[in-house]
Parts: structure tokens; C-alpha cells; sequence
């Protein structure tokens, strides 16, 4: 009687496992999202398929005139991404506002969104004529933290489709000088996004903090407003402090110093894996703007771990040399084993490459 018992017990125990509750069902659902086919592939459903389905540009999508919400921006000192450029905008939503912060990047609420497209004119010397947008880079923060997706561009340049894979894309152009440049252009994968965005454990906006933000920018009807008062009025922004605000210089401004042109650089390009809490933390490297002891920037330090990515060199930065500074060998270098950055570029930045020669060749 009693292995009866015993008996039914288990076969109730082993149905009600089988057959679980609305609720449990509800949530096995939810750990389990659907895999659908995403621009030509299955994937899983790690944001909306196609960039229209987000609704944040109006009328022909690769106009990319945004949406009522959606705030175009700029920053001082751009990241180099083998020249292509970029239309930046951030929807915050409504209601909700971004908090000041005078070294890191702005806090933004739960529900933003930064967009950045990348592209590239026909001609250089006419970027406002024929383009070809490659793709178009989300960084949603949701509840528990930012996401990046990567969505890619159709030829005909009609939409973009989410490819948490990447892709890799043809593209030419005619340079400043005339020259025609081609390149296989290359659309990160989603574990590529969040290794540049990591910070510590989280993922993290990179560029728009208040001394990147802090310039000029042309809105509607060509009026010029400071970005950051601009977000303030209208309500995006709190907590923006009066007087003079931090401001980082752009590399690309000649009649600044030498030395901030060249630090700006290096942070926009390299700081947010060099730094205290960055990826790259190993190399005990700071290119931060904000550091100031010159060992922190590689200043006759030597490499952590030396061998191919050192060239043979014993410093990081040799004072009046560049030519024996690793920090220059790896930024002229595309080999992926050596390259400096070692994401998001294939080509040699021959101006930003020059400039930081030059200000190490400064150094005394």
C-alpha cells in the first residue's frame, strides 16, 4: 500500500514538471525568445529586424531626418573609423532628462537611445552630395543596462537590417586630394560592440560627455546653439552648471596646442580601453585627457608584456622620438596582431598618426 502511494506520488510530482503553471510557462517563454530570420539569417531576437521599425527617422529613411524626439549632435574630437563619417542623434524619452557630468559621459535615462550612422560621400570635397550609408549603430539602454546593435544598410539604401554577426562592405570614394580610395569596410559583430563599450562590467556610451558635447551646433532654420545649453532649455539635460564648462579641443583645430590636440586624440581613439576601467587595463596605460602624470600616457614606460606588438622597442613614448615609440608603431601599423586601435579600422589615420608624432617629437 505504502509503494502505491509512493508510486503517485511521483507521477504527480513528474506532471506537474512536465505541465507547468501559466505563470512558469509565461516565463520559460521569456528566457527563451523566438529565433527569427533577421537580413537574410536566423538570429535571435535581440532588437527590433529593421532600423525603420523603430520610427526614429520620418519620410525616406536615408534622408535621415529624425523623428519629433530625435536631436541630432556632434562631438569636438570624432573617433577615427577609416574615414568614414558620421550623422550622430540621441532620443531621450520624454519626460525624462540626462544628468552633467564634468569628466564621464552624460547619465542618460532608461529608454535612450543613441544613434550613429556611418557613411561615406562620393566626393570628400562634397559631403553634402552622394552618399552610401554602410550602417547605422543603436546603443538602447534598457533596464538593465546599455545594448549596441549593429544594423546594415541594402544597396538600393532603403533600410537597414539588424546582423548581430556583422558584415563586410565594398565601398569607394574621392579623398580630400582626389584620389580614389576603396576599402572592404568592415560592420562589427554585437560581442565586437561591447568589447569597445565595456567599462568595467557594464556597457557605456563613449563619446557624448559635456567636453565633447560642449561646442556649436547648427539646428533648424541655421541657427547656431551651444549643444549642451541647447539640451538644457529643452529640457534633456539637468544639472548643467553655470559659468565656464569643460570643453575638449579638436584634434583637427591647428591653432590649438599641440599637446591637447594630440591628448584629445588619443582619448577619443584609445581611452576608453586605456584607462583605470577600461578592457585594456592590463597595459596600466591612461589616455585619458584628465590624467596627468606623463608615465600614465607611456612616457619611457615599458610595455607589460613585450613581443610582437612592441616592434623590438623598449618604450611606449621616447621623448623627441617617435620612431622608437611603440605608441607609433602600432598606430601606423594594420597587421591585427600589432594595430592600435585593434577594432574598428583597417586603414592607417595619416593625419591622426602625424600628429601624434609630432608631439612626441615635441617632448623634451
Amino acid at each position: 500500500m505504502l509503494k502505491s502511494i509512493y508510486i503517485l506520488i511521483l507521477i504527480l510530482f513528474f506532471a506537474s514538471c512536465q505541465n507547468p503553471k501559466p505563470n512558469d510557462q509565461q516565463k520559460v517563454e521569456t528566457d527563451n525568445p523566438p529565433v527569427i530570420k533577421l537580413g537574410g539569417s536566423k538570429q535571435q531576437s535581440f532588437g527590433l529586424e529593421k532600423l525603420s521599425d523603430y520610427a526614429l527617422f520620418q519620410g525616406e529613411l536615408a534622408k535621415l531626418n529624425p523623428a519629433n524626439g530625435v536631436v541630432p549632435y556632434d562631438l569636438n574630437s570624432p573617433l577615427f573609423s577609416d574615414y568614414a563619417f558620421k550623422a550622430r542623434f540621441v532620443k531621450i524619452p520624454e519626460g525624462k532628462t540626462a544628468t552633467y557630468h564634468s569628466t564621464e559621459v552624460l547619465e542618460f535615462p532608461v529608454g535612450t537611445v543613441l544613434i550613429k550612422n556611418f557613411y561615406y560621400p562620393t566626393d570628400f570635397n562634397r559631403p553634402k552630395g552622394t552618399r552610401t550609408i554602410l550602417e547605422t549603430r543603436l546603443l538602447i539602454h534598457e533596464e538593465n543596462g546599455w545594448k549596441a546593435l549593429p544594423y546594415v544598410w541594402n544597396e538600393e539604401q532603403t533600410e537597414a537590417y539588424l546582423e548581430i554577426t556583422g558584415d563586410t562592405k565594398s565601398i569607394s570614394w574621392r579623398d580630400t586630394e582626389g584620389n580614389q580610395q576603396q576599402l572592404m569596410y568592415n560592420v562589427p559583430n554585437v560581442n565586437q560592440c561591447r568589447s569597445c563599450h565595456l567599462l568595467g562590467d557594464k556597457i557605456k556610451p563613449i563619446g557624448p560627455s559635456a567636453r565633447q558635447l560642449n561646442k556649436d551646433y547648427n539646428y533648424e532654420a541655421h541657427k547656431e546653439l551651444n549643444q549642451l545649453v541647447h539640451w538644457q532649455e529643452t529640457g534633456m539635460l539637468e544639472n548643467l552648471p553655470s559659468g565656464e564648462l569643460p570643453k575638449m579641443v579638436s584634434f583637427q583645430n591647428k591653432n590649438a596646442p599641440l599637446a591637447e590636440r594630440a591628448r584629445a586624440y588619443l582619448e577619443i581613439n584609445c581611452g576608453h580601453c586605456h584607462r583605470p576601467e577600461g578592457p585594456a587595463k592590463n597595459s596600466a596605460l591612461n589616455l585619458m585627457v584628465s590624467e596627468e602624470n606623463p608615465a600614465a600616457w607611456g612616457v619611457e614606460k615599458t610595455p607589460i608584456a613585450a613581443g610582437k606588438g612592441s616592434g623590438g622597442l623598449k618604450y611606449d613614448i621616447v621623448p623627441g622620438h617617435p620612431e622608437q615609440s611603440i605608441l607609433v608603431f602600432r598606430m601606423e601599423s594594420t597587421d591585427p596582431g600589432i594595430m592600435m586601435p585593434e577594432l574598428g579600422r583597417k586603414m592607417v589615420d595619416k593625419e591622426g598618426l602625424e600628429l601624434v608624432k609630432e608631439w612626441i617629437a615635441s617632448m623634451k
